[in-house]
């Protein structure tokens, strides 16, 4: 499908691209660069790519596709340092879960005639690293692709058609509103697991370990989201923050109304809520994207 690829980070997420196009044979080489020696040095020693470079000049060098796999906040620098280096009529996308502040970092690095179309694989697990993919992360997984002004309707298809090759069922959604709804399903939810945390950490303190050695089912859900890559977090949140700040803002109205219900005595209103969230849940499972298993069917997968 691509005669070169160049994977610029080499995380969970390019690390589970490599083995799915090489599962689908999508490539003919896989060419790999991460800023850290040591990932470097993993990603060779693992057979991570079919030749791991040591400079961003020399791993987009003749590439057609270039997927950005670095953390929201280092792509502009990124596309700033390989812009030069790409070949005309190259894609460049990346799988960032924020849109419009990538499009703001990215387009502008960009030579004429390189084509840009943003992407974001809605898949991934806590785990982080060279060591943490595989294959079939994306399987049956969404991937939004978010064209740009004046993107090649033929690039657009090949690049679905990409991700469609990896496992994926693709959509294209506007910048602004891909925004909003990731702030709904992952970036506001991520937020209240970390904060959740940090408040059992602190009642941990005083119940001499407790809430850890006694954690039932949905604390320890909150801390396997909770475990996820700092760095990429902070800069989801710093990038995001207009749609994650109006999506906390309609979550502690709910929360207020949810407290009054309980100080009131109100199980009516708790009832009906319940029931309400339990069908969304039982919407998600219908819909193919996660399973009522105990293990929510990770157990077999990092």
């Amino acid at each position: 499908m691509y005669d070169r690829v160049a994977l610029i980070g080499l995380g969970l997420i390019a690390s589970s691209i490599f083995w799915a196009m090489k599962r689908g044979a999508l490539a003919g080489e896989v060419t790999g660069y991460a800023r850290s020696s040591e990932t470097r040095d993993t990603a060779r020693r693992i057979g991570l790519c079919d030749r791991v470079c040591d400079s961003i000049a020399e791993a987009v060098d003749g590439a057609d596709l270039i997927v950005l796999c670095v953390p929201v906040g280092a792509m502009g620098d990124v596309a700033g340092e390989m812009g030069p280096h790409l070949a005309p009529g190259a894609m460049v996308t990346d799988v960032g879960s924020v849109k419009r502040a990538v499009i703001d970092a990215v387009a502008p690095h960009l030579p004429e005639g390189v084509h840009f179309v943003p992407g974001h694989p809605l898949a991934g697990t806590e785990h982080s690293g060279p060591e943490s993919g595989f294959a079939e992360l994306f399987d049956n997984r969404w991937c939004l692709l978010v064209p740009v002004e004046g993107s090649d309707v033929d690039a657009v298809a090949q690049l679905r058609a990409f991700w469609e090759g990896l496992g994926a069922n693709v959509e294209e959604m506007d910048p602004d509103h891909h925004d909003l709804v990731v702030a709904v399903t992952s970036h506001a939810p991520h937020l209240i697991a970390y904060t959740m945390v940090g408040v059992a950490d602190d009642l941990r303190r005083v119940t001499d370990s407790e809430v850890i050695k006694f954690s039932a089912g949905g604390f320890r859900d909150f801390t396997r989201i909770a475990a996820s890559d700092p760095t990429m977090w902070r800069d989801v949140f710093l990038n995001n923050k207009d749609a994650t700040l109006e999506i906390l803002g309609r979550f502690t109205e709910e929360l207020f109304a949810l407290q009054r219900a309980i100080r009131r005595g109100d199980g009516d209103h708790l009832h009906a809520y319940f029931t309400r969230t339990r069908a969304i849940r039982r919407g998600i499972i219908e819909a193919g994207q996660d399973t009522d298993a105990p293990d929510f069917g990770r157990g077999a997968k990092r």
